[in-house]
Protein backbone atom coordinates (compact mmCIF):
# COMPACT_ATOMS: atom_id res chain seq x y z
CA UNK A 1 0.00 0.00 0.00
CA UNK A 2 1.08 2.93 -1.23
CA UNK A 3 2.06 5.89 1.92
CA UNK A 4 0.45 9.15 1.59
CA UNK A 5 2.65 11.99 -0.25
CA UNK A 6 3.33 14.92 2.01
CA UNK A 7 1.78 18.41 -0.02
CA UNK A 8 2.46 21.95 1.34
CA UNK A 9 0.57 22.83 4.15
CA UNK A 10 -0.18 26.57 2.58
CA UNK A 11 -0.66 26.03 -1.01
CA UNK A 12 -1.32 21.49 -1.14
CA UNK A 13 1.47 21.28 -3.72
CA UNK A 14 3.66 18.50 -3.56
CA UNK A 15 6.51 18.18 -1.85
CA UNK A 16 7.92 15.22 -3.72
CA UNK A 17 11.38 17.61 -4.24
CA UNK A 18 12.02 18.09 -0.83
CA UNK A 19 14.79 16.45 1.03
CA UNK A 20 13.13 14.53 3.91
CA UNK A 21 13.73 14.95 7.07
CA UNK A 22 12.72 18.42 6.55
CA UNK A 23 14.96 21.04 8.00
CA UNK A 24 14.17 24.09 9.75
CA UNK A 25 15.17 26.18 6.40
CA UNK A 26 12.63 23.95 3.98
CA UNK A 27 10.45 25.81 1.95
CA UNK A 28 7.98 24.78 -0.79
CA UNK A 29 8.77 24.96 -4.44
CA UNK A 30 5.54 26.07 -5.25
CA UNK A 31 5.04 28.86 -2.88
CA UNK A 32 7.82 29.48 -0.94
CA UNK A 33 5.93 28.79 2.65
CA UNK A 34 8.26 27.71 5.36
CA UNK A 35 7.41 23.81 6.39
CA UNK A 36 8.98 23.32 9.56
CA UNK A 37 5.61 24.68 10.85
CA UNK A 38 3.32 23.42 13.02
CA UNK A 39 0.61 23.84 10.43
CA UNK A 40 2.70 21.00 8.53
CA UNK A 41 3.18 18.76 12.42
CA UNK A 42 1.37 15.73 13.28
CA UNK A 43 0.74 17.13 16.28
CA UNK A 44 -1.00 20.20 15.48
CA UNK A 45 -4.44 20.26 16.85
CA UNK A 46 -6.63 23.89 16.54
CA UNK A 47 -8.98 22.16 19.10
CA UNK A 48 -6.66 22.12 21.65
CA UNK A 49 -5.35 24.54 24.12
CA UNK A 50 -1.74 25.70 22.14
CA UNK A 51 -3.02 23.76 19.01
CA UNK A 52 -1.03 21.26 19.96
CA UNK A 53 -1.34 17.12 20.95
CA UNK A 54 2.40 16.69 22.42
CA UNK A 55 2.80 17.46 26.15
CA UNK A 56 6.19 18.18 26.29
CA UNK A 57 6.62 20.82 23.27
CA UNK A 58 7.42 23.60 24.35
CA UNK A 59 4.91 26.78 22.95
CA UNK A 60 5.26 28.13 19.78
CA UNK A 61 3.45 30.94 19.13
CA UNK A 62 3.66 31.44 15.23
CA UNK A 63 2.43 28.22 13.86
CA UNK A 64 3.08 29.19 10.24
CA UNK A 65 6.27 30.21 10.99
CA UNK A 66 9.84 27.73 10.85
CA UNK A 67 10.77 26.60 14.52
CA UNK A 68 12.96 24.27 16.51
CA UNK A 69 10.37 22.02 17.77
CA UNK A 70 12.23 18.42 18.52
CA UNK A 71 8.46 16.72 17.77
CA UNK A 72 7.88 18.08 14.59
CA UNK A 73 6.88 15.21 12.00
CA UNK A 74 5.11 16.43 9.05
CA UNK A 75 1.65 14.98 8.12
CA UNK A 76 0.01 14.65 4.81
CA UNK A 77 -3.47 16.07 5.19
CA UNK A 78 -2.27 18.87 6.69
CA UNK A 79 -3.00 21.32 3.44
CA UNK A 80 -7.04 22.12 3.64
CA UNK A 81 -8.13 23.99 0.64
CA UNK A 82 -10.42 26.96 2.14
CA UNK A 83 -14.25 26.75 2.14
CA UNK A 84 -15.84 29.82 0.28
CA UNK A 85 -19.29 28.11 0.49
CA UNK A 86 -19.91 30.04 3.64
CA UNK A 87 -18.79 33.07 2.37
CA UNK A 88 -20.71 32.74 -0.89
CA UNK A 89 -23.92 32.10 0.67
CA UNK A 90 -23.74 35.17 2.79
CA UNK A 91 -22.80 37.36 -0.16
CA UNK A 92 -26.02 36.25 -1.68
CA UNK A 93 -28.16 36.46 1.80
CA UNK A 94 -26.51 40.75 1.33
CA UNK A 95 -28.05 40.68 -2.06
CA UNK A 96 -31.39 39.31 -1.70
CA UNK A 97 -31.68 41.73 1.45
CA UNK A 98 -30.63 44.74 -0.86
CA UNK A 99 -32.39 43.33 -3.83
CA UNK A 100 -29.35 43.34 -6.37
CA UNK A 101 -29.83 47.16 -5.90
CA UNK A 102 -26.78 49.06 -7.45
CA UNK A 103 -25.76 52.30 -5.97
CA UNK A 104 -27.01 53.97 -9.42
CA UNK A 105 -30.24 53.05 -8.59
CA UNK A 106 -29.83 55.59 -5.47
CA UNK A 107 -33.26 58.51 -5.09
CA UNK A 108 -31.72 61.50 -5.65
CA UNK A 109 -31.90 62.68 -2.68
CA UNK A 110 -31.25 66.62 -2.56
CA UNK A 111 -34.40 67.02 -5.34
CA UNK A 112 -36.69 64.95 -3.13
CA UNK A 113 -35.88 67.15 -0.50
CA UNK A 114 -36.40 70.10 -2.16
CA UNK A 115 -39.67 68.84 -3.47
CA UNK A 116 -40.99 68.16 0.17
CA UNK A 117 -39.07 71.45 1.66
CA UNK A 118 -39.13 73.75 -1.38
CA UNK A 119 -36.42 76.37 -1.76
CA UNK A 120 -35.63 77.41 1.85
CA UNK A 121 -31.93 78.71 1.09
CA UNK A 122 -31.72 82.07 2.51
CA UNK A 123 -31.10 84.78 0.45
CA UNK A 124 -27.43 86.35 1.33
CA UNK A 125 -27.91 89.72 3.07
CA UNK A 126 -26.48 92.82 1.07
Amino acid sequence: MDEPKLVCWKCGASLKGVPIPLSRRAECLACHAELHVCRLCHFYDPRVEGKCREDRAEEVREKERANFCDYFKPRPNAFRAKDTARTEAAKGRIDALFAGGEVNDAPNVPSELEALFGNRREKPKE
